[in-house]
């Protein structure tokens, strides 16, 4: 069978220390094409994953002129949609990262296309992919942990906010850590419950680190001037069925309840978190019980056997469904309602009033 050519647009950080060399494990794919509006980055990228003969490009529309099965997208948030739309009209199958876009608006755009084009679109939440994330799915849809009725989506940084790239740009990403790692967990309590209908949201951003400096940021101090994205958001979201999920987000807090890209979740029949590895909670026999997992022991049926490494997994979905061999793991019916849900707390936190959802 012929190697999938695909080609990517934007040879940030996010190409190059993720997609890129995992694609590079993962095999059967040629990179043929890379974009960038800054052409040394492209260059530097063809150079080192590329196919001998790769293309570089910096306006990504000569790219899609190409014979390519599949593109990245991994430009900064605010260009995710028009990209995108642009790429699956132009009869390519698409992988774009996280978050959707920047609005509910955008990513109706990229789903409208998908479903006019019939080409693929997921988006790049790579958490489904971990061990933990793929055991509590299976019990989940087991029924193990009956109506999951209450939620907590967590990505809380003590000091961790990214002070590269256009993360601190708020007119380039549409928010901070919210739509940055907030967007993760999210992503992951939805899947987890299957519940993909909001009702309302209440959200609150705060802007009250930005001005520290000498601050023991993990990647340096930030520039005040700069940081125009909030540096913490914290949302309530009520579900059409009464569901409640809990939303917390920050790059920097003053706490030591540090954890990222997680859920905790309470159902009828059983309850779930990942404060200390999974960890599965419930009563038996009239005794209360934790269970934890063994999760090195094997994997879920059909991953068993393939690398446990979860960003090379993502890959593997990806490419297996653009060869027809398989289905995504990450809808764009799904991620929609994140970024639908995302932007009623930023909308909420402005008007300072609960916001609903049509």
């Amino acid at each position: 069978m012929n190697n999938v050519r695909v080609g990517i647009i934007g040879c940030g950080g996010i190409a190059n220390s993720k997609h890129l060399p995992n694609i590079q494990k993962l095999g059967g794919v040629d990179v043929v094409a890379f974009c960038d509006l800054i052409e040394e980055k492209a260059a530097k990228s063809a150079a080192q994953f590329g196919t001998p003969d790769a293309q570089v490009f910096t306006d990504y529309r000569d790219l899609l002129k190409l014979e390519l099965d599949a593109v990245y997208v991994c430009t900064p948030n605010r260009s995710h949609s028009f990209i995108t739309v642009d790429a699956l009209h132009a009869g390519k199958h698409v992988m774009c990262e996280k978050p959707m876009a920047i609005n509910h608006e955008e990513a109706k755009k990229m789903l409208e296309a998908a479903q006019q084009t019939g080409k693929l679109l997921t988006i790049g939440y790579q958490n489904r992919f971990r061990a933990d994330s793929r055991y509590l799915k299976a019990m989940c849809e087991a029924g193990e942990l009956g109506d999951i009725y209450f939620a907590r989506a967590n990505a809380i940084r003590r000091r961790a906010v990214p002070t590269w790239g256009v993360f601190l740009n708020e007119q380039e990403q549409g928010g901070g850590p919210l739509i940055d790692i907030g967007t993760h967990a999210l992503d992951l309590t939805l899947w987890m419950m299957n519940n993909y209908k909001p009702k309302y949201a209440v959200g609150t951003v705060y802007h009250k680190l930005n001005d520290q400096r000498n601050a023991a940021n993990a990647w340096g101090d930030w520039d005040p001037d700069s940081f125009t994205v909030e540096d913490s958001a914290f949302g309530f979201i009520v579900m059409e069925n009464g569901a409640t999920i809990e939303l917390n987000a920050s790059w920097a807090l003053n706490t030591l309840e540090v954890e990222e890209g997680t859920t905790t979740l309470s159902g009828t029949k059983a309850g779930s978190d990942m404060h200390d590895g999974l960890r599965i909670n419930g009563v038996k026999g009239g005794r209360q019980y934790v269970l934890r997992p063994d999760l090195k022991a094997g994997s879920v049926a059909y991953y068993e056997g393939e690398s446990e490494d979860l960003e090379v997994l993502e890959q593997k979905a990806f490419i297996q469904a653009v060869r027809g061999e398989g289905k995504l793991t990450v809808l764009p019916e799904q991620a929609i309602v994140v970024t639908r849900i995302l932007e009623g707390i930023y909308e909420s936190a402005r008007t300072g009033k609960p916001y609903y959802f049509d």
